[in-house]
C-alpha cells in the first residue's frame, strides 16, 4: 500500500547521530533503500536523469524532477531528500520550487550554487559557480517561500569541485548559512576525503554539513562523522549496480538463449510481489 506518512527530514536530523542517506529515481529503489536502513531516499538529478537516458545536464524540469520525488515520497516511510539542481532559475524560480515541493509533501531540498544550465559535478573542468551573495539572496527567498516550520533547505557548495579552494568554500557555506540555509553540502571530486575533512575541521557554525563520498568511498561513514559531517549521502550508487546487474543478466540470456543460468542471481517474482505490496492491495478487492 502507500505509505503517505513519514517524517520530517527535519526530525530525522534532529534524532541526532549520523543521517545516512541513498540515492535512488523511482520508488523501487526509493522502497530498497529504506529497508536497507537508510534514514533517507536522495532524489538524484543525475539518476533521474540517467534513467531516461539522458545527461545531468538541466535538460529535465522542475516539474520531472518533482514528479519522481514525489513517487519515492509516497512509497517510502522515510523523507525523501529532492535535489533540485541549481534551483532551476532565478529567486522566483527558487520560490517556485519551494512552494511545490512542501506542497506535495516532500521535506527537504538541495540546491548548488551552479550557474544555469548547470553540468554535472564529475564532468569536465571550469565549473561557473553564481555569486556567493546572489546565490545567498536566493536562499533567504526560498526560506521566506516556505510555508511550515519543517521544511529543510540545503545549500550545496561546488566551490571545491570548481578548483576554488578551502576559504572559498568555506566564505560560500558561511554566507549560505546567514542567509538561513538549514544544513549545507559541501562537494569534491578528490579521490580521497582530505578537502571536505579539511572543510569539516574549520566549520564552527551550528548548522549541519552533508558529504557526498562518492569519489572516496574508502571514507567510513563513522570516520565522516567523527570528522563534523552529519548527513552522508550515498548519491549514485545504486544505479550503477542496477546497470551492472542488468549488463551482466541481459548478456548472459543472449549468450546462453535461456534464463536457467541468471535465475539463482535475480530476484523472485514473489519478491516484487512483495515490494509491491500486492497482498494488501489484493484485500481491498475480496
Amino acid at each position: 500500500m502507500i505509505r503517505g506518512l513519514h517524517p520530517s527530514f527535519r526530525d530525522v536530523l534532529a534524532r541526532g547521530g549520523l543521517v545516512k542517506v541513498a540515492g535512488a529515481h523511482n520508488a523501487l529503489g526509493a522502497v530498497l533503500a529504506e529497508r536497507a536502513g537508510f534514514h533517507a531516499v536522495w532524489s538524484s538529478s543525475f539518476e533521474v536523469s540517467a534513467a531516461r537516458c539522458l545527461p545531468d545536464a538541466s535538460l529535465l524540469t522542475m516539474t520531472d524532477y518533482l514528479e519522481a520525488a514525489v513517487h519515492m515520497q509516497r512509497a517510502v516511510g522515510v523523507p525523501v531528500v529532492a535535489d533540485c539542481d541549481s534551483g532551476f532559475g532565478n529567486e522566483l524560480n527558487f520560490a517556485h520550487l519551494v512552494h511545490e515541493y512542501e506542497a506535495s509533501g516532500i521535506t527537504a531540498v538541495c540546491v548548488e550554487d551552479k550557474l544555469f544550465p548547470k553540468m554535472n559535478s564529475f564532468v569536465g573542468e571550469g565549473q561557473r559557480l553564481v555569486d556567493a551573495e546572489v546565490f545567498g539572496r536566493r536562499i533567504a527567498v526560498a526560506k521566506q517561500a516556505q510555508r511550515g516550520e519543517d521544511f529543510l533547505v540545503i545549500a550545496r557548495t561546488e566551490a571545491f569541485i570548481a578548483g576554488l579552494g578551502l576559504e572559498e568554500a568555506l566564505r560560500r557555506c558561511h554566507t549560505y548559512a546567514d542567509a538561513g540555509a538549514d544544513a549545507v553540502l559541501v562537494h569534491s571530486k578528490q579521490s580521497t576525503e582530505v578537502e571536505v575533512a579539511a572543510f569539516l575541521a574549520r566549520w564552527a557554525r551550528d548548522v549541519p554539513v552533508a558529504v557526498v563520498p562518492t569519489t572516496y568511498p574508502a571514507w567510513h561513514a563513522e570516520d565522516a562523522h567523527r570528522a563534523g559531517a552529519a548527513i552522508v549521502i550515498y548519491a549514485n550508487q545504486g544505479l550503477r549496480a542496477q546497470v551492472l546487474a542488468l549488463r551482466h543478466t541481459f548478456g548472459e540470456i543472449v549468450r546462453a538463449g535461456h534464463t536457467a543460468g541468471v535465475e539463482s542471481d535475480i530476484a523472485t517474482l514473489d519478491d516484487i510481489f512483495t515490494l509491491q505490496g500486492l497482498e494488501a492491495w489484493r484485500k481491498l478487492s475480496r
